[in-house]
């Protein structure tokens, strides 16, 4: 793991989601071998607005109806291709969420 980043955990998320910055996102998503694209930064910004509302990380299905406002059926589809590796492995660490604990992925 990059020791330029904000603090951590042993799976490489934030330890506090205050620490994020589009910087920081591009870090971790190097990271994990995705260059962002406008579609990338469309879901990383929807999961901080939820976050900064909520004080939660979006689960998968909000991100998928957000998503569905501009993609129509494909939305699902295409998150889990933004996101190969999976909507919390990649999304959550790269949008700077910490760990979620349980999760139903959409």
């Amino acid at each position: 793991m990059r020791t330029d980043l904000p603090e951590r955990d042993a799976e490489g998320y934030l330890i506090d989601p205050a620490d994020w910055n589009e910087d920081v996102a591009r870090a971790l998503a190097e990271e994990e071998n995705i260059q962002l694209n406008d579609d990338h930064w469309d879901v990383i910004r929807f999961m901080r607005e939820y976050y900064e509302e909520h004080q939660v990380a979006a689960d998968a299905r909000f991100v998928i109806k957000h998503l569905a406002e501009r993609m129509g059926r494909e939305a699902q589809k295409k998150l889990f291709e933004l996101f190969p590796y999976g909507y919390v492995k990649q999304a959550c660490k790269i949008a700077g969420m910490r760990r979620p604990r349980a999760w139903s992925t959409g």
